[in-house]
């Protein structure tokens, strides 16, 4: 297979990007736990857009983990990563192990409070600070010029942006947007985990979203009316169980009473054993894109 490297030590990516800078290439990292679906491969294809050099990261952060989360069973797809790697122009995956991500002796955290204590955070308390750390190594490792992530991790992008700013890290935030079935679900390592009903089921929070923008494009303003109305479609399947539903300022994720401008509307939600999230940028004329 031509085309991506595999680097799996620090001084190995630290010689690739010398090697990539003295030819005058921009690099751009894209942070992945692996198991690549198209919203990943989107965002390789915004990264080759933004720079000249490509590297995607694939490791499975064992600090984002709760003791009751999924860290040992998420899937570890390796072959067909670098298969789909190959094929989307990446020019190299970084693939460190726990111990070179976390040596021994690690002792250092990354948090990022006023931000983290909100929507996922209230359920999974240190998973963002598990978040931030990793970037943090990762970001110091590959120094990449810019940094791709996708929006429907919505909390987690918004963190990552205020540790950039606050630590003065020389590296653009870039998002993507979220990549949907074409039933709407939106794409996630996860879904593999879904059974055939829940499957189904699971396109309610889209749905629920959809309504809500619906909604405030008609003129609804009311966050209570807006969220209510969201959950009304989601409750009307009984495998999605609601752990969240928030209209939230973007940039201090703090609940909005009232839309003025642009509000975050997120949610997540267990169906079956598989928690899923998903999130709608809403504006005066309902659903929106930001950059």
């Amino acid at each position: 297979m031509s085309g991506v490297v595999v680097l799996k030590t620090a001084e190995a990516v630290e010689r690739t990007v010398a090697s990539w800078r003295s030819r005058g290439h921009s690099i751009s990292l894209v942070p992945t736990m692996g198991a690549l679906h198209e919203g990943h491969l989107s965002l390789v294809s915004i990264a080759r857009k933004r720079s000249k050099r490509v590297i995607v990261s694939i490791f499975v952060n064992p600090a984002q983990f709760g003791p009751d989360e999924d860290f040992s069973e998420y899937p570890r797809t390796f072959e067909e990563d670098r298969e789909k790697l190959s094929r989307a122009g990446a020019h190299a995956i970084f693939l460190p192990d726990e111990h070179m991500i976390y040596p021994m002796g690690f002792s250092t955290s990354v948090l990022v409070s006023g931000l983290t204590e909100s929507l996922c955070g209230r359920f999974r308390p240190g998973h963002f600070n598990g978040v931030t750390t990793v970037c943090a190594v990762l970001f110091g490792i590959v120094r990449p010029d810019i940094a791709v992530f996708g929006r429907k991790d919505a909390q987690q992008l918004t963190v990552i942006r205020r540790m950039v700013r606050d630590l003065h890290m020389r590296v653009q935030v870039v998002s993507g947007p979220v990549v949907r079935e074409p039933d709407g679900l939106a794409m996630s390592s996860r879904n593999r985990y879904l059974r055939t009903e829940e499957r189904r089921q699971s396109t309610a929070l889209y749905r629920g979203l959809c309504k809500a923008a619906e909604l405030v494009s008609d003129g609804e303003r009311n966050a209570d009316r807006i969220v209510g109305r969201a959950m009304e479609i989601i409750d009307s399947s009984p495998l999605v169980m609601v752990q969240y539903i928030e209209l939230v300022d973007p940039f201090s994720l703090k609940p909005l009473l009232r839309m003025k401008r642009k509000g975050l509307l997120a949610v997540a939600a267990s169906v079956g054993e598989t928690r899923l999230i998903d999130n709608i940028m809403l504006g005066p004329e309902g659903a929106i894109e930001e950059e």
